[in-house]
């Protein structure tokens, strides 16, 4: 069988990553915005951005030129920030052969449109199969050759059992999914729930306190992605609790970063300015929330992470705000 030429679009962390995975079986190209990143990994094999203690596969090559990343690849996969998804695809469209299918890396919402990253692909590039890689997946556990799986949601399950095969290596498996809309809406969701968990963590609120805010939290990412359309059981699976737990847990999650600092007292400008990645849940709160308010439904822990993340809430009132009514079911 021929080999599939690879293109993944985003030299961050995950889109290092998954190249690195790729190129362990494909002839792979990463398209990195920065110059000096694409040389980085052309001549030293390592990525001076990101995840720089990890030495990457000598197959794999870099490029500053998005037309060299896009016109010749047979799987195009997209790991840029949710704020760029849209402008980089219109960009990529003059180059891109018919029919190639696109894969999207990036876990959250379109701040204006409300709109999933894949509803975007089937908008910019019309005719291209949309799939959505999601799962609880930390790239420097996967960089280290730690165990992981995924999911390639698509409603092509013949076009997912082709990317299954292209990116599961080693001891990173991919499972399939048809439920598209469950995997992206979990993946957006957790965001702002480990900002949640990572305030928690920098309040030092108790263990039983933060499960019982990931456990609401997993309620409310299930109460509205079913009203969107997604299947309840995607929610108990990788896409949904596996991708939950591994945010709201690890020291690797930006997201639980983010929040973590918020909740020892620092300011949000100040704590993203350090972090010199993106940290998706951010935005997505504010998303989340005109998504909810066109559904009618009512999601507390989004409503306060809103309120922290735009200033009108204080972590430390924010924890007091997430304390359940005595009133509610419970979730499980």
């Amino acid at each position: 069988m021929l080999a599939m030429r690879v293109s993944v679009l985003g030299a961050g962390s995950w889109g290092t990553t998954v190249a690195s995975l790729c190129a362990g079986g494909q002839p792979t190209l990463l398209w990195a915005r920065n110059p000096d990143v694409a040389d980085g990994i052309n001549k030293d094999h390592v990525n001076p951005a990101y995840v720089s203690e990890f030495h990457l596969p000598a197959k794999l090559r870099a490029t500053a030129d998005l037309a060299e990343a896009a016109t010749d690849c047979d799987l195009l996969i997209v790991g840029v920030p949710t704020s760029s998804f849209r402008s980089v695809l219109g960009e990529v469209r003059p180059y891109l052969r018919p029919w190639i299918p696109v894969v999207s890396l990036s876990k959250g919402l379109e701040q204006d449109t409300l709109e999933r990253m894949t509803q975007i692909v089937k908008q910019e590039l019309p005719g291209h199969p949309a799939a959505a890689l999601t799962g609880p997946n930390l790239a420097r556990e996967i960089m280290a050759g730690q165990a992981a799986a995924s999911v390639i949601a698509t409603e092509d399950l013949a076009v997912a059992t082709a990317i299954q095969r292209v990116l599961g290596r080693g001891r990173f498996r991919v499972y399939l999914n048809h439920d598209v809309i469950g995997c992206e809406m979990g993946g957006a969701l957790k965001n702002v729930i480990a900002i949640a968990a990572g305030i928690g963590q920098g309040l030092g609120v108790g263990d039983n306190t933060r499960a019982m805010v990931i456990t609401r939290g997993l309620a409310e990412i299930t109460r509205i992605g079913v009203a969107m359309g997604a299947e309840p059981a995607t929610f108990a699976g990788l896409a949904g609790m596996g991708d939950l737990m591994a945010t709201c847990l690890s020291p690797h999650s930006r997201n639980r970063l983010v929040g973590e600092r918020l909740g020892q007292g620092r300011s949000l400008p100040q704590i993203l300015e350090e972090l010199h990645m993106v940290a998706e849940g951010v935005g997505t709160a504010a998303v989340v929330l005109d998504l909810a308010d066109r559904l009618g439904l009512d999601l507390p822990i989004c409503r306060v992470i809103h309120g922290v993340v735009t200033g009108a809430v204080s972590p430390s009132s924010a924890y007091r705000g997430l304390t359940p009514a005595g009133h509610e079911a419970d979730p499980g």
